[in-house]
């Protein structure tokens, strides 16, 4: 990447769904600590992301970037996938 996108923000995420062509939603999941009790706390939360390949599947584990607004609601883009879907086959009975 190069200098002027240094600071930019990269969170990794899981594919939650896939919600349309070039669309997928990332769930990300953080700890924030407890402004009264100091303890650690896990929050999550739910982005979209422009995945421009269409390459993304539903429980990939991914990097997304920070970038220029897309759509309505697209903030973010897919940098790469870190690791695939692990996909359990089943059988039909």
């Amino acid at each position: 990447m190069s200098e002027s996108r240094s600071n930019r923000k990269n969170l990794i995420g899981f594919v939650a769904t896939r919600s349309g062509d070039k669309s997928v939603k990332v769930n990300c999941q953080f700890t924030v600590l407890h402004p009264v009790y100091g303890k650690e706390v896990k929050r999550r939360t739910v982005l979209h992301a422009h995945d421009e390949k269409n390459e993304c599947k539903v429980g990939d584990k991914v990097e997304i970037m920070e970038t220029r607004p897309l759509s309505k609601l697209k903030r973010w883009r897919i940098v790469r996938i870190v690791e695939a879907a692990k996909v359990a086959i089943q059988s039909a009975e």
